[in-house]
């Protein structure tokens, strides 16, 4: 709903709006880094051993991710800027270059906190981003891909259709 009202106000002032991932070469890019935690690291009953599993299962769909993660998101995730490389998974502990950090104060209280995923590209749809989160962090059973499916459908139409480009 904020993007929808952003864009209605710039409008407005005859500005426009780019959630684009990266705009200039050699600068920061927009990321849309995303906080979470579940009951047991906010808890900390898990300790850290609960938050390294977590991390094992994100490496081993950090792809599929990545692919539903926004486009152009390679233009952002260079290994530059305080980002990973697009290509590996990485995390640590106060890590702003890693794929997710886990804050200090997380690692700190023996894993009680919550983590940070660093990858999602700032034009992410927040809801596919959410829900891949919780369906590879937390399910024992994936349930993603009937929405994977969906959102791949999705940005085949959206090659096809015919919308105004900014490039």
């Amino acid at each position: 709903m904020s993007r929808y009202i952003l864009g209605r106000i710039a409008e407005d002032y005859n500005v426009n709006i780019s959630f684009a991932p990266k705009l200039f070469p050699d600068w920061n890019g927009s990321g849309c880094h995303t906080n979470f935690s579940t009951k047991t690291m906010r808890a900390g009953t898990g300790g850290m051993d609960y938050i390294n599993a977590m991390m094992a299962k994100f490496g081993a769909k950090h792809d599929l991710h990545i692919a539903l993660y926004g486009d152009d998101n390679q233009k952002r995730m260079t290994g530059h800027h305080e980002t990973s490389d697009i290509r590996e998974f990485s995390f640590g502990v106060g890590n702003r270059a890693a794929s997710f950090r886990i804050p200090t104060s997380t690692a700190h209280a023996g894993g009680a906190g919550y983590i940070e995923d660093r990858r999602p590209a700032s034009n992410i749809d927040p809801y596919l981003v959410g829900a891949m989160q919780v369906d590879t962090g937390v399910l024992e059973e994936s349930m993603a891909e009937p929405m994977i499916k969906h959102f791949e459908q999705w940005k085949a139409w959206r090659e096809t259709a015919e919308i105004e480009r900014i490039d």
